[in-house]
């Protein structure tokens, strides 16, 4: 076993690339395939944006609304119902766009720019936001044209829900539901910008196409970089579990054969993109000055994630994740690591770890973490000593591994990433009614089990331990069986969790998550992340599906609230002080986040400072609670 410097081959584009092989990887790329892919967009925008009161369509004859451009030249109309939390559930079919009275294809970019005053996109920002949109458009062309790889074909919900092999979800049946997924984040529009990506590398890293990844590895000076992990993981015995002796003692050779003493060196995996666009060249002056030295690529092939820059081990499952470092905008940042960061980040993800463990409650419901075991910061002195704080110039080269999933499943337990519950099939077709169907449950019984799982943890994390976490349907495993939602796993735990309560009772680092937040806020953590983030799109679709009306999904979301407060009346001061029965809450809103700044949404250590709210939205579950209510009482 020796280490290569050789790229991967896969879809790798080079000076050479011929004429007819960029035609391949743009075959996607089609006037039917770039309609629908518009008509969907243009679908979503109207209704995100009119969900965050930047339009505000019209009501015509019943159910039918009109949309008039910001020089009224240009009309849409539409078929749509309104409901709960300001959620339009709009027919794409049904719209159509005239001009002085002649109808026009549907065009997303044009769309934008029609609306670019009503949604206050600067000036300077617009044309990166309209990359942004074709970049989304053209991601949604491929989702819908070719299946994982380019195998030819989308794979059904119904065929993701039974599982590829026919059998208990292995390794190869959670990927493939990570590789199938089409939207993105449920609320942003521009959800799958990549700007930095070619289409060589979009083919090569893209999540969806489901393509074999290599990553590379790097030898950095100690004097520079810094190492941290769970107590009693030493740095050798980590790199010996994710590399194996034989490719130690290669990258071992490697430096000695260029005079250099290994023990001076951390080695860290990049991403190959990182490595060829950014740290080749960026990272020169290091290289030169053999304070980082390139060792080629690994052997164990990954699969890159819905969140793009986290790797899963294809050859070895049971492996560790690995996060890295990654200079692309996507959907409102560049996707950096923070070198300051990943020092404490073990420490945060132990202390949560901790934390979830000892508590009953909590392990009654099953939840738990993927705690993000060790992590390797590289800082480059040029630019940290001119660039600001947060700066994507200081989060060039980090990395981090989180624990896998899979050592701790059940036999028949399967696995898959939350944002699926909210994925359609390109026959229309959603994952989550294929589920119910699987269990051979009503979808009211269905949908209690899956909130016992995964809202009951937040509750009680937020009520009794102050402690909120980024829950959407990424950052979220659920384990299921035939189809039922057993328990869920959170992950993402070291950048995107936040600590409301007493600084002093975190040791050392882990004092970094704690934030200030107005009392007002806090409860947004629910209100805003799982509601109107989350379930505002869920009650649509198995409303839509005709499984679930949405009243009836919001009161089952009730009573499981009810039942958790009935199991807990030592809570009782703090579910009066953070009411979730509240007759209204205000809406935050993040299309207004990413049309202020798409490239720095917000500041990561005090996000709420940068919070876009436009107005209340109606509480859903204000009228289930049981209790007598007005809105006199409530102030």
């Amino acid at each position: 076993m020796t280490a290569t410097t050789t790229m991967v081959p896969t879809y790798t584009m080079s000076p050479a690339t011929t004429m007819a092989s960029t035609a391949i990887l743009t075959s996607h790329l089609t006037p039917a395939r770039w309609a629908a892919a518009n008509r969907h967009l243009v679908r979503k925008a109207i209704a995100e944006f009119s969900h965050e009161r930047l339009l505000a369509p019209k009501a015509l004859d019943s159910g039918v609304y009109h949309l008039e451009s910001d020089d009224g030249g240009t009309e849409y109309r539409f078929s749509a119902r309104l409901l709960k939390l300001d959620h339009w559930s709009i027919d794409a079919a049904s719209i159509t766009r005239t001009i002085e009275g002649q109808e026009h294809p549907l065009d997303a970019l044009e769309f934008i720019m029609e609306f670019r005053l009503s949604l206050g996109i600067p000036g300077d920002m617009l044309p990166v936001y309209l990359e942004e949109i074709s970049s989304t458009l053209a991601g949604y062309a491929y989702k819908n044209a070719a299946g994982p790889a380019g195998s030819g074909a989308p794979l059904s919900s119904n065929k993701l829900a039974a599982g590829i092999t026919g059998e208990s979800y292995p390794a190869e049946d959670f990927q493939a539901i990570e590789r199938s997924m089409t939207e993105g984040h449920p609320c942003f529009v521009a959800n799958n910008g990549r700007l930095g990506f070619g289409i060589g590398d979009y083919h090569a890293y893209a999540p969806e196409t489901g393509a074999p990844v290599q990553l590379h590895w790097l030898a950095v000076h100690r004097d520079n970089a810094v190492f941290s992990s769970t107590p009693l993981l030493s740095y050798r015995k980590h790199l010996e579990s994710e590399l194996g002796t034989e490719m130690l003692s290669a990258f071992d050779a490697m430096l000695e054969d260029l005079g250099l003493a290994p023990s001076d060196y951390l080695f860290m995996p990049v991403h190959p993109w990182q490595w060829e666009n950014k740290l080749a060249v960026t990272f020169a002056a290091e290289l030169a000055q053999r304070r980082i030295v390139h060792l080629g690529t690994g052997d164990d092939t990954y699969q890159a994630q819905q969140s793009i820059r986290t790797f899963f081990n294809r050859n070895r499952p049971d492996a560790s994740y690995i996060k890295t470092a990654l200079s692309v905008l996507n959907m409102g940042f560049m996707r950096g690591l923070s070198p300051e960061y990943m020092r404490a980040t073990p420490a945060i993800n132990d202390w949560v770890h901790n934390l979830v463990h000892s508590d009953d409650t909590l392990q009654h419901h099953g939840f738990s973490i993927l705690r993000e075991t060790a992590a390797v910061g590289y800082h480059n002195h040029y630019y940290e000593a001119t660039a600001e704080s947060g700066s994507p110039y200081r989060k060039m080269l980090s990395a981090l591994w989180r624990e896998s999933p899979l050592p701790s499943l059940e036999s028949g337990q399967q696995l898959a990433t939350m944002a699926s519950l909210l994925h359609r099939d390109a026959a229309g077709d959603s994952f989550v009614s294929a589920l119910i169907d699987r269990s051979g449950m009503d979808a009211a019984d269905w949908l209690r089990q899956y909130l016992d799982a995964y809202l009951v943890p937040l509750l009680h994390c937020f009520y009794r331990h102050e402690l909120v976490y980024m829950p959407h349907g990424e950052n979220l495993i659920l384990v299921l069986r035939d189809g039922i939602p057993e328990r869920a796993i959170m992950k993402d735990i070291g950048e995107e969790i936040a600590f409301f309560g007493d600084a002093s009772t975190l040791p050392g680092d882990v004092a970094r998550i704690r934030v200030e937040v107005p009392d007002g806020e806090k409860i947004l953590s629910i209100f805003t992340d799982v509601f109107d983030c989350f379930f505002r799109f869920l009650a649509a679709t198995l409303d839509e599906d005709g499984r679930l009306e949405e009243k009836d999904f919001w009161r089952t979301v009730a009573a499981v609230v009810v039942d958790y407060q009935g199991q807990h009346p030592e809570l009782a001061e703090a579910f009066a002080k953070y009411d979730l029965f509240a007759d209204e809450f205000e809406l935050s809103c993040l299309n207004r986040l990413q049309l202020r700044n798409n490239q720095q949404m917000v500041d990561l250590a005090g996000p709420s400072g940068a919070l876009q709210k436009s107005g209340v939205l109606g509480n859903p579950v204000a009228g289930f609670s049981g209790r007598r209510r007005s809105k006199t009482a409530a102030a």
